[in-house]
């Protein structure tokens, strides 16, 4: 299971069967919107649903043993370029994911820049994260090493 616990029964974690059923939900879109805030809700854009866009993603938070959220970096963003913010692309060889980093972006589409002096997470920053952006950088992650996911929103991004 994650947060470094081994148990002899098992090879994957909680956090990686939620990855799964995202990028599973993700890959069946529907156009039937329902409502609720847990990350097995389907259809895709069952939580926090915006009827004006047909939603693509699932846009998670990933939290680590002690409880502070994982963040990556992505580019071509001046000053704002750490994220907390991630969409699933791929789940392999078991427990790993290929996510791509989402930019967060403010009420009038501005990058928020999340990051403190200190090079930590800013939390009254992230209160300020309206929407998302979805960028070219990804992260290839061991499921089995977070303790918890957290489901943001379902949005509708610009993807290839």
């Amino acid at each position: 299971m994650g947060c470094g616990k081994k148990t002899g029964h098992s090879t994957s974690g909680c956090v990686c069967d939620v990855v799964r059923a995202i990028l599973d939900i993700q890959d069946n879109v529907q156009d039937d919107c329902g409502c609720g805030s847990n990350c097995f809700m389907e259809p895709l854009g069952a939580i926090r649903p915006n009827m004006k866009d047909r939603v693509n993603t699932r846009v998670f938070v990933l939290k680590n043993a002690d409880g502070s959220p994982f963040h990556a970096f992505f580019k071509g963003c001046g000053d704002a370029c750490v994220s907390i913010y991630f969409r699933v692309e791929e789940v392999f060889d078991n427990c790993c994911a290929t996510l791509r980093v989402l930019k967060p972006l403010d009420h009038k589409d501005h990058p928020v820049d999340l990051s403190d002096e200190k090079c930590c997470i800013d939390f009254n920053k992230v209160c300020k994260v309206e929407d998302f952006e979805a960028t070219n950088d990804c992260v290839t992650v061991d499921l089995s090493c977070f303790c918890a996911i957290q489901c943001i929103e379902d949005v509708n991004l610009d993807l290839c």
